[in-house]
């Protein structure tokens, strides 16, 4: 059976860029990125989970973290020059970026929002984030996944 193809997946082919897809039994009670991890049978440090949120001025931004850790809010702001963030509600998050909770790719989206890498990720070779849907990730060196993305690398957990 021919594997569908995500946004995500086109996106990263369109730009010539090597990657592998890791396929895991999805938990709808766990949609969290460790539990992800765990389903996938990889080491927790190298799945990135992809937060949106929103700043006062209604931009959004994407950060992208690894599974276990936390966005510290402060530096977030600094990053972002906003007064205030928070998390962009899951009830939007398809309408803004095509994705749902759980699936959310930081590649592929509706529109091309401000990316931010978690600079842990320049130390890894490899890391997985997810390929647009639930129970699938995607494996591509930080590299990539910064030039697909624009993003920049930075230190915000």
């Amino acid at each position: 059976m021919k594997e569908q193809k995500t946004n995500a997946m086109r996106l990263l082919e369109q730009k010539g860029i090597a990657y592998e897809t890791v396929e895991y039994e999805v938990d709808e009670d766990h949609l969290d990125a460790v539990h992800a991890s765990q389903s996938a049978g990889l080491d927790p440090e190298t799945v990135y989970k992809t937060i949106v949120m929103k700043g006062a001025s209604n931009q959004l931004y994407v950060f992208v973290t690894p599974a276990e850790f936390t966005i510290s809010l402060k530096k977030a702001r600094a990053l972002t020059g906003e007064k205030e963030l928070e998390l962009l509600k899951t009830d939007l998050l398809l309408k803004y970026t095509g994705y749902i909770r759980g699936g959310c790719s930081p590649l592929g989206m509706i529109r091309q929002y401000p990316t931010f890498i978690e600079a842990l990720a320049e130390l890894e070779d490899y890391i997985h984030v997810s390929a647009g849907k639930r129970g699938l990730q995607l494996k591509l060196t930080p590299a990539d996944l910064q030039r697909a993305t624009g993003a920049v690398f930075a230190d915000f957990t």
